[in-house]
């Protein structure tokens, strides 16, 4: 095990660096948090299992803009709303 010391104030300088991007980070996720706790969001799987769809279905919906969606860190995410409103207007295309 190596052992590094460091003086006080150095220390103490990381550790407000360290809160300073802590509270960096919280205020620019604050912004979203009502997005993400008004609203469910489904991933992939969810949705073609809720609307009984392949996933080249899905990938087809949103080709075509049918279907809205967010991406985040390389998944995609569709609100439980959008989904039941497709649903609700009827599948456009059939699996077969």
């Amino acid at each position: 095990m190596e052992v590094i010391a460091i003086q006080k104030s150095a220390l103490d300088g990381m550790k407000n660096e360290l809160k300073a991007l802590l509270e960096l980070t919280e205020n620019a996720t604050q912004k979203y948090t009502p997005i993400f706790n008004e609203e469910q969001w489904l991933d992939n799987q969810e949705v073609c299992l809720m609307m009984n769809i392949t996933k080249r279905t899905l990938q087809t919906y949103k080709d075509k803009g049918l279907l809205p969606y967010s991406r985040l860190n390389r998944k995609n995410y569709y609100k439980r709303s959008d989904v039941q409103a497709l649903l609700k207007a009827g599948q456009p295309y059939n699996t077969i």
